[in-house]
């Protein structure tokens, strides 16, 4: 008998594997049947509203919760912040308040806050101060900010001695600004005590991982602690916590001996729930005659919120390791919100920085943006040079670059066009994860995973993976997923649940299926097991059908045969590592500063695809999320009050359809890439958005706008400063 190796079949037999395969869920999600968090309503659950402080800096002097507590229908109530707490950005929570109805908890809150007092402490909300630089180097001296280098050359001669010999050398201020999360669905929790055990539903993107976070913060077992996330409409890096409002969620629940169901309102929500960091940065490089970056120095400043922060100086220039490079960063501690991971962090924001510099010493040298990106290839640092230089002949052929590409600004009329492009790179390795197979005597199939689907398809990828090993129609196998019961998953952030329930999911059919190949060989008689084959609802010795996949089945017995699967291993089912380019096509009414978008091309590998429709999804929705970041998403801080003054969805501007323009997914899968196995893709098509369309817009206008994103505000005093 050969040996047993786990691995992926050859392309060309593929039934299910890299197909257009639409979701399994979408239906009922259309339908409104599949079920969010905020539709959880068990018998007496009661409604919690929260009292959140409107003050960026100040203690928290005064709070008589006893108010509350005889007013109609409020059952439960919890406080966050004791008196005399220090209260540190605007939003953080104060009380909250459970009732029956939520006009009850919405008439409490409005109790607290005629009674509620802060004594206001001075603030600092301004990151993006035209003095960032200094302001950064202002507050060190206050012990408010920290400072960061990363030196590729230590000996500052080196440096200086390139940029003299560089045929030109460029200097320019580049900066990309905070954004909140703004997920479709806001956080939120369904709590309810059953005795001693604790049911949570929740919007998580960490069903396996958050029991402990209860457990611990409620000093309970976490065997009493159930979390079942069944769907969820975005996380994007922000829900891996039980969060302090989760928790006071159980505590009401307990209180009151009913469910509390809490959800955080928008404005909340854009506070507290997470913001993706900012980054500014004066960058100097220098180039010799032929693009070949020969220098690099950087001054870096930003703010995670109160924690100062900022971007990572130690990966900047960003995917390319240039010689004679040096750079420092300040960290702004501002009273602004937290940071939690946003989609690949913190990719955008180093790629922003990175790309817009490198474009415009194309622009100085009078080159072709294309050509210069290409020069520099030899200086990634993924060893992807081949990928790239093949991603961008295969973009600059669907956007017909070299037919629309001009010199910077180079244009007539005031409506001018441009073509901008950037590339990135992610890791995207597997995540561990552990899976139940389980092949019923009948011929049904079944897995269990404590895995989530946070809406980018999860469940279809596992039943893509089972029905195309046991030769099934993906209606065949059922996938039960989004429970802290089953087998441990690790959570969704940073790409890695495709290739983790992919991986093991496999392993674990294969094994299964090697099992009833033993008792088919046995059944009927056959020599050796190495020509079986499972297809099309039979089990076939090589073309030749042997028995159907129930009769095989039936061999089990009485009993369904169980298998575990585990992973990540080190069998090429899943790799890591990937590439991508992106190319805009982009117009710019120099009148009123407003930017189209025309066409959007991104070129992306990820390796083996299970399902190209979803890939393909990922990547027009990731385009989709950059264009908000790039054109018109952002947190806008009132330096006088402190407050964030945008926090709603009428002044956080996301885009609408007209917004968007042409969006084209290429997915870059040669040989090459299929052989490396499963890889994972949420995160990498986000990452270049912002370099690539700000690009394009220097390239129509002739003018870099220094700050991400490109408002209409933002591009009209780009032009008035250029003619200055």
């Amino acid at each position: 008998m050969a040996e047993r190796k786990f691995g992926w079949g050859s392309r060309k037999d593929n039934a299910l594997i890299g197909k257009d395969i639409q979701r399994i869920d979408g239906v009922v999600k259309c339908s409104g049947k599949a079920k969010y968090t905020a539709d959880f309503a068990t018998p007496g659950t009661l409604i919690a509203r929260l009292l959140t402080c409107k003050h960026a800096h100040a203690k928290l002097s005064a709070l008589d919760l006893a108010i509350v507590e005889k007013m109609p229908g409020v059952k439960a109530w919890h406080q966050f912040k004791e008196i005399g707490a220090e209260i540190k950005w605007d939003g953080e929570l104060i009380a909250a308040v459970a009732a029956e109805r939520a006009d009850q908890a919405e008439d409490a809150i409005k109790a607290l806050e005629k009674v509620v007092k802060y004594e206001v402490l001075e603030h600092f909300v301004d990151e993006a101060d035209k003095a960032g630089a200094e302001a950064a180097k202002r507050l060190q001296k206050l012990g408010r900010n920290a400072r960061s280098e990363a030196n590729k050359d230590d000996v500052d001669a080196g440096v200086k001695k390139a940029f003299a010999d560089a045929k030109v050398v460029h200097k320019g201020t580049y900066g990309i600004v905070t954004i909140s999360h703004m997920c479709l669905e806001p956080h939120g929790t369904h709590a309810e005590w059953k005795g001693d055990d604790l049911d949570i539903h929740m919007s998580t993107q960490a069903v396996s991982t958050t029991p402990a976070q209860f457990a611990e913060g409620l000093e309970i077992e976490m065997s009493n602690v159930t979390v079942t996330a069944d769907y969820e409409g975005g996380g994007f890096g922000s829900k891996f916590a039980a969060e302090e409002w989760g928790l006071a969620t159980a505590k009401m629940a307990k209180q009151a001996g009913k469910p509390v169901r809490l959800m955080l309102d928008r404005a909340t929500e854009l506070k507290v729930a997470g913001t993706r960091p900012s980054g500014f940065a004066e960058i100097s490089i220098g180039a010799a005659a032929d693009g070949t970056i020969v220098a690099w120095d950087s001054v870096h400043w930003g703010t995670a919120g109160i924690a100062g922060g900022g971007v990572d100086v130690t990966k900047l220039p960003y995917v390319f390791d240039f010689p004679n490079r040096i750079s420092q960063q300040y960290g702004l501690m501002c009273n602004t919100g937290p940071n939690k991971a946003w989609r690949a962090p913190p990719h955008p924001q180093l790629c922003a920085l990175t790309m817009t510099a490198m474009d415009d010493v194309a622009a100085k040298l009078g080159m072709d943006s294309y050509d210069l990106f290409l020069k520099n290839l030899s200086a990634v640092t993924n060893g992807r040079e081949a990928v790239y230089a093949d991603q961008m002949r295969i973009a600059a052929k669907e956007i017909d670059w070299k037919a629309k590409w001009h010199k910077h600004g180079d244009t007539k009329g005031p409506v001018k066009r441009g073509l901008g492009m950037a590339l990135h790179t992610w890791g995207g390795g597997a995540g561990a994860c552990k899976c139940t197979v389980k092949i019923h005597p009948d011929g049904s199939v079944e897995s269990f995973v404590g895995s989530q689907d946070i809406g980018t398809g999860t469940r279809t990828v596992i039943s893509i993976v089972l029905a195309e090993t046991f030769g099934l129609p993906i209606t065949g196998v059922k996938v039960n997923l989004g429970s802290s019961k089953y087998p441990a998953s690790a959570p969704s952030g940073g790409s890695i649940t495709v290739g983790g329930v992919s991986g093991a999911h496999r392993r674990a059919a294969q094994t299964a299926l090697w099992q009833i190949f033993d008792k088919v060989q046995v059944k009927y008689g056959l020599e050796s097991t190495d020509g079986l084959n499972a297809k099309d609802g039979s089990i076939l010795n090589g073309g030749d059908k042997v028995c159907t996949w129930k009769e095989a089945c039936s061999l089990l017995g009485k009993m369904p045969l169980e298998v575990e699967g585990t992973g990540p291993k080190d069998d090429k089912l899943t790799s890591a590592v990937v590439g991508g380019v992106q190319m805009a096509d982009v117009s710019v009414d120099t009148e009123t500063g407003i930017v189209r978008v025309h066409k959007f091309v991104s070129v992306q590998d990820c390796g083996l695809i299970i399902d190209e429709l979803t890939a393909r999804s990922q990547v027009t929705g990731a385009l989709t999320m950059g264009i908000a970041y790039s054109l018109s998403e952002e947190r806008i801080m009132d330096n006088k009050t402190g407050r964030y003054i945008n926090s709603d969805l009428q002044n956080y501007k996301l885009p609408r359809i007209g917004d968007i323009g042409e969006l084209v997914a290429i997915m870059y899968q040669p040989d090459s890439e299929y052989n490396r196995g499963v890889i994972g893709l949420g995160e990498p098509p986000v990452i270049s958005p912002g370099a690539c369309l700000s690009n394009a817009v220097a390239n129509a206008i002739g003018v870099r706008v220094p700050v991400i994103p490109l408002t209409p505000k933002r591009v009209l005093d780009a032009l008035k400063g250029a003619r200055a």
